[in-house]
């Protein structure tokens, strides 16, 4: 089994003409690694249009990805931070974290962040430990399971934590976000994509507007009730609504896909496997470079504030650029042989959380899961093998699975410790 797409491409077989990174099915069925190889190479700024007449200029170097994400005065989020938004500006604009520049975006966050670090960071840890041993818990029988499946629960349960979302919950709330990152996916779509979006923001919304009722009056530290008592700018219910949205779409829609990616990547790499095993104070590492490779957050977008001139060229004011984060993190003028998984990768300098302003809020959260995740698996087995082909997600997005059959072998004293 081979994942072609993150591996080293065939630039000569790709016209840039023929190329849609649009299309959620491209990212799916296509091969957008050989695709941003050749923007990286011979246009890094390059424009897009589709039959619609809207277009969007792609950026895919990393210095210019870091730039463009990093410069709120060059580049709004205000407008959207989405590719599919392309068109419609966001309607929470101004409202949304993601969706706000410096300064309001800084009086958003500035209340999460002692939930997503430090003190209260390490409250969390053993709700983490119990949700990844949740995880692996069908591995040890030696029956096929699907890792990208049981994966799509684990950030739920921390969220869920520190969210104070009730766990029966749960479920729904990660099919709705599901349908809110890949509307076009068959795994997720209801009818058409637009009604599976329209489906999944009206549940989204209703829920969360429900769960902002029943906290009135409330005490708490969750994230939930500090939005509700930001004392730097009261925020409405609707903010509030949007902002829980947006926290929970954020978890659920990257962190599963680094844990399938990754394992993916150390299947079809077992000397990589072997040597974190042998030396499990490579974990940090190989959370870090599982983040690169896998890159999940695929794309964002950004809008010209004014004329801006970027890798050789000048975007127009008021026109969409796509940051594509799986070609930054390829970038050979950063990282050496960047289609090579390396568990020992020194300076690994990726952006697969973002980068600036917007940098994600969970970072810290996301590793400390990771971290725990790969230390259960190298603990307790000798190796992952394939048990059936992985399915991609359909998404502009995101990139990810929607399955990926493993069996775990167990180490021998596991094994023997179940005899």
């Amino acid at each position: 089994m081979k994942l072609a797409r993150v591996t080293a491409a065939d630039m000569a077989a790709v016209d840039l003409s023929q190329v849609d990174l649009f299309d959620a099915a491209y990212h799916a069925e296509g091969d957008p690694h050989a695709a941003w190889a050749v923007m990286r190479e011979r246009a890094p700024l390059h424009l897009s249009r589709l039959p619609d007449g809207r277009s969007f200029f792609n950026v895919t170097r990393y210095h210019d990805a870091c730039r463009v994400l990093g410069d709120h005065r060059e580049f709004t989020s205000e407008r959207g931070s989405l590719l599919g938004q392309l068109g419609h500006d966001d309607a929470a604009a101004g409202r949304m974290l993601v969706a706000t520049d410096p300064p309001r975006h800084s009086e958003l966050r500035r209340p999460l962040n002692k939930m997503f670090t430090g003190r209260g960071l390490a409250r969390s840890e053993d709700r983490i430990r119990t949700a990844v041993r949740s995880l692996l818990a069908p591995a040890p029988g030696g029956d096929a399971w699907d890792i990208a499946q049981r994966a799509t629960m684990l950030p739920m349960a921390i969220a869920g934590a520190l969210m104070d979302l009730p766990e029966p919950h749960w479920a729904d709330l990660v099919q709705w976000t599901g349908m809110a990152a890949a509307p076009q996916d068959p795994v997720f779509m209801i009818r058409n994509p637009h009604a599976t979006l329209a489906i999944a923001h009206h549940q989204l919304f209703e829920y969360f507007a429900t769960q902002y009722e029943a906290r009135k009056d409330t005490e708490g530290d969750d994230a939930f009730r500090l939005l509700m008592t930001m004392r730097d700018g009261e925020l409405t219910r609707e903010e509030v609504v949007v902002n829980c949205y947006s926290l929970l779409l954020g978890a659920n829609a990257t962190t599963p896909h680094t844990v399938a990616g990754t394992v993916l990547a150390l299947m079809e790499n077992p000397e990589q496997f072997r040597a974190v095993r042998e030396n499990p104070e490579l974990v940090p590492a190989l959370v870090e470079e599982g983040l690169r490779w896998t890159s999940p957050a695929s794309s964002f977008l950004r809008y010209a504030v004014e004329d801006v001139e970027i890798a050789g060229g000048v975007v127009p004011k008021g026109e969409a650029v796509a940051v594509w984060v799986g070609s930054a993190n390829r970038d050979a003028e950063v990282f050496a042989d960047p289609y090579r998984f390396d568990v020992r990768r020194a300076d690994n300098r990726h952006i697969a959380f973002g980068y600036g302003a917007h940098y994600c809020l969970g970072a810290t959260v996301a590793r400390l899961t990771l971290r725990m995740l790969f230390e259960e698996v190298f603990d307790r087995f000798e190796e992952f093998v394939p048990a059936g082909e992985p399915s991609h997600l359909t998404s502009n997005f995101v990139a990810g699975f929607t399955s990926l059959p493993v069996r775990a072998v167990p180490r021998r004293s596991e094994a023997v410790a179940g005899t």
